[in-house]
This record gives C-alpha cells, structure tokens and sequence, in this order.
C-alpha cells in the first residue's frame, strides 16, 4: 500500500532529525516553506508536523514554529508509575521490544526478599531489550507474583505487562518505591545491550504493589548512561 504523503514527509524530517542534518534546538521551516519543498497542501504539512510531535521529534512554540528536540535523550519519569510501552507509543517506530527470557520458576534467596515471598511460590521472569533508533539502550528483568499474576504470556511482555494486569487482569497497579544507583555492567549487560564502552550502567530498582498494598513485582530497568535522563517535578513544601 502506497504511504500517505503526510507519512513521507514525516519520514523524510524524522530520518534528517535522527542523523543530524536538522540539530536540536532548529527551527523547523514554517508551514509555508515546507508546502513550497514537498508540493504539498499546507494541512499535509500539519499532519506530518503533528505526527513529529507526537513521536517527540519536535515542539510547536506559538509565535515561533517548530522546534527540534533532542532525541539523544530520552525523559523517564521517576515519580510516576508509566510502562515503556507509554512512552513508545509516543516515539512510533523508533522504539522495538524483544524478549530474551521468559519463564516461571520457583524463588531464590534474592527474589524471596525482594518480594516477600516463602518458599515453593513461583514468579514470572521476564527479560526485555528495549532498543530506540536502532540502540539497545536498556534491559529490563521483571518478576512477579504467580499468586497475584496467575496469567501471563510473552506475547503480553512484548506488549505491554501493565496492560495486560489493568485491562485483563482487571487489576490496579497503584504504586512503587524506587531506588537508583550507578553500577558497573554486569556480562549480561555487556551481551544484550550497545553499550560502546561505557563503563557504568544507571539502574533503577522497583518494588511496585496494587491497590491493596500487596507487593505483585521487582524491576531491574538498567540502562546506558548517555541516553536517559531522570526527571521529576518538585515543589518547595510552605
């Protein structure tokens, strides 16, 4: 099927913007420029304007135009309680999934403190790749609860967990305590992810319950230190 041409032109900028002919901070040609460039009708142009944004390409500053952003990094929230799938939706293809591991197995030492399980219960493990413009930047190892998660499949951690638990499920997912650190790669790091000599990964570490208090999972999200920044919106208590 022959791709809309609001699509092309969004390709053509978003693949300038990913290698650099168009730097962050640049303003896009106006509405008028880019109609005159790609012979298109100006409400083409939004349309393609409008799907840069969406996928976090661009900003559109009233008075001013289209502004490029950097998408070297990308914003993760640390407060909030949002699943890589949210974010992805936002960057259309230029994120990808995979998962390495997938499996149920009996707790160990480490997954019995982590979340307050006895022994003979069983966990999900789930390893995934995420990989943003071609880079496998993060790894995530999720476990969680069989006696809470009884169903789960690896088609629901290519897509999303959190969806699967709220929208089958039928559970709330409420809240998390997070924890940061700086870590040196481990051979597993070293073996799913790009990470082009860096010595550090970030990770953060997640123990995250629904509504009834209960613990249900334990996260490890370890990512490459260049590409994330961690942000948080705070206010001065009075």
């Amino acid at each position: 099927m022959t791709k809309n041409k609001f699509r092309l032109i969004y390709d053509q900028l978003a693949t300038e913007i990913q290698k650099g002919m168009i730097q962050a901070g640049e303003l896009l040609p106006s509405e008028n420029e880019l109609a005159d460039t790609y012979q298109a009708s100006r409400e083409t142009i939004r349309k393609a304007l409008k799907l840069l944004s969406e996928h976090g390409y661009i900003q559109k500053v009233q008075g001013k135009g289209s502004i490029v952003l950097d998408i070297s990094k990308i914003d993760f929230p640390i407060s909030g309680l949002v699943s890589f799938k949210e974010l992805a939706d936002k960057m259309g293809k230029r994120a990808k999934t995979t998962v390495v591991t997938f499996s149920r197995d009996r707790v160990n030492d480490f997954l019995r403190e982590h979340l307050q399980a006895v022994d003979g219960e069983e966990v999900w493990s789930v390893a995934r790749v995420r990989e943003i413009d071609g880079e496998k930047i993060i790894l995530d190892k999720d476990f969680l609860r069989v006696d809470l998660v009884p169903v789960l499949t690896k088609k629901d951690c290519e897509e999303s967990i959190y969806a699967h638990i709220e929208e089958e499920l039928g559970l709330v997912v409420s809240f998390a305590k997070k924890e940061i650190t700086v870590e040196e790669p481990t051979e597993e790091d070293m073996e799913l992810l790009d990470l082009e000599g860096y010595s550090n990964v970030v990770v953060v570490k997640s123990h995250v319950y629904l509504d009834d208090a209960k613990l249900f999972q334990y996260t490890e999200s370890r990512h490459r230190p260049d590409k994330f920044r961690f942000v948080d919106f705070a206010r001065r208590a009075k």
